[in-house]
């Protein structure tokens, strides 16, 4: 379960942000349902969702999109990037000081009753600087740090006795673009490996970068438990949907490549599998069957959403998806949302961080004060991140007006528009 993730530096987030998943000990509200013991004693109860709300163009999805690339630099940095290559990092630019400066991710997170204290800093020439803190006790075990000397041009390595395996080869190995996690895993070091899987198997995000499409939930129909899961899950959300079904067939399509070295065009005809989604539907009246493209955007967007969210309650992972709320009814999210505040149904640690422009979700009776923030850009147009406990609204204040009226900030701001003949 992620604890806290903070973030430095990376498109308009400039200055440190951290979006923190713990929860207050002394806010009792929902305490039953939107939270969940972690294990560990320096944070007891851990929030089992997130909501961000602000303005278009305020920093929400550049949010998403730091623990995003985050992800990506430690699942492809040993094995994608390669040698020399320069690392796609995205600064702060509207000010000449952090250009210049690194970009740096720190992720916390709790691991079969482990928290684990990982991050990293880079440009757009090399790793800057790597550490790993390990809190098998309250006292953390530094298990690695690296740190560049730019006086020497190389990495110096500080390895803790409690990290075991071949840490001369795996330092050797490592590339100055490359993260030494990375690289030690690759290289068999299963001491590593739990860290390594968490942020490719713990972590699932969608955004425009990573938009959610149907793959997901059409593996799990394959399976009859999947299979009818989804179709009872689709039936709850008042969709005529009883019967989904998956036909796989062959077809034949051209493919054109071109050989970088000898400039040589390949044109080719091979065959491919395309897998063709029918849905049944059943009313009083009749029943009909229909694609995938002829249903409603929102029911595409459902179904797409059904496999992800059943794989994460079943398997205690994260769930972070930019505007959930796209194409679907409030009160869908809003059970969607319940969804991970049931004990009975999320018994397996799963969490559920979204940003979103529904004000009507901002609910006491869906939502603690600890799980609701809020992005919103200064006048230097760097995005500041704070939650709604920092405002110690009152018990009964009505969370939605409050936000609409500008209590809290993050809320678009619009000049007089005037029409030029």
């Amino acid at each position: 379960m992620l604890v806290e993730f903070r973030v430095k530096n990376f498109r308009s987030l400039r200055d440190e942000q951290v979006l923190s998943l713990v929860a207050s000990t002394t806010d009792k509200a929902l305490r039953e349902a939107n939270t969940m013991p972690s294990g560990v004693r320096a944070a007891p109860l851990i929030l089992r969702s997130a909501v961000i709300y602000g303005p278009n163009a305020g920093g929400k999805s550049n949010l998403v999109k730091a623990l995003q690339y985050m992800r990506g630099v430690v699942v492809e940095s040993a094995s994608v990037v390669q040698p020399g290559q320069a690392l796609n990092v995205q600064p702060f630019r509207l000010d000449t000081e952090s250009i210049a400066q690194p970009t740096e991710f720190e992720a916390t997170f709790v691991l079969d009753g482990v928290r684990y204290q990982y991050g990293f800093a880079l440009t757009s020439g090399r790793v800057i600087n790597e550490f790993l803190l390990v809190y098998k006790a309250f006292k953390p075990q530094q298990w690695f740090v690296r740190k560049y000397d730019s006086a020497t041009d190389k990495d110096i390595y500080e390895f803790g006795p409690s990290l075991k395996g071949q840490k001369s080869l795996w330092e050797g190995a490592t590339r100055p673009n490359s993260l030494f996690l990375s690289m030690a895993v690759q290289l068999n070091s299963e001491q590593l490996r739990p860290i390594f899987d968490w942020f490719t198997s713990k972590l699932a995000i969608f955004n425009d970068i990573s938009p959610l499409n149907p793959q997901f939930s059409v593996e799990l129909l394959r399976h009859p438990e999947g299979k009818r899961a989804i179709c009872d899950f689709l039936v709850a959300a008042d969709i005529s949907i009883v019967d989904i079904n998956v036909l796989s067939r062959k077809i034949m399509a051209r493919s054109i490549s071109f050989d970088l070295s000898t400039g040589v065009k390949k044109d080719d005809i091979e065959e491919q599998k395309v897998d063709e989604l029918q849905f049944h539907h059943v009313t009083d009246k009749g029943k009909a069957v229909f694609g995938l493209g002829e249903e409603s955007s929102g029911t595409q967007r459902l179904f797409y959403l059904t496999g992800p969210i059943m794989d994460m309650l079943d398997n205690g992972r994260t769930l972070i998806v930019d505007e959930l709320d796209s194409s679907l009814h409030p009160l869908l999210v809003r059970r969607l949302v319940e969804l991970f505040h049931n004990p009975e149904i999320n018994n397996k640690g799963a969490q559920l961080i979204f940003s979103t422009h529904d004000t009507s979700l901002l609910d006491r009776e869906l939502f603690r004060r600890d799980q609701i923030w809020f992005v919103e850009k200064d006048q230097d147009q760097a995005s500041k991140l704070y939650p709604l406990s920092d405002f110690s609204p009152r018990n009964k204040e009505a969370l939605e007006r409050g936000y609409l009226l500008g209590r809290y900030g993050a809320l678009p701001f619009f000049s007089e528009w005037k029409k030029v003949n």
